[in-house]
């Protein structure tokens, strides 16, 4: 069982916590959940982004997940 904890920040005290069968499942949600994040921040921003903006956002976005398989943990970077 892969488990999956995505904070809204870094000082997030509860973060969004899922559990998925395959590291793949995981994967796709995670990048789901990601795009979904950085569009609403580009939908709602009162400014013009840049590519580099949006890929400064999606970079965030991914330092706030951990994946857990009971044993290590790690961090999605793009």
């Amino acid at each position: 069982m892969i488990k999956v904890s995505y904070s809204i920040d870094i000082m997030d005290p509860k973060p969004m916590v899922k559990t998925f069968d395959t590291i793949d499942e995981a994967h796709d949600w995670i990048h789901q959940e990601v795009a979904s994040r950085v569009e609403f921040e580009v939908s709602h921003s009162p400014y013009t982004m840049s590519e580099s903006d949006i890929q400064d956002l999606e970079t965030n976005e991914y330092a706030l997940v951990s994946i857990s398989d009971g044993v290590v943990t790690e961090f999605i970077s793009k």
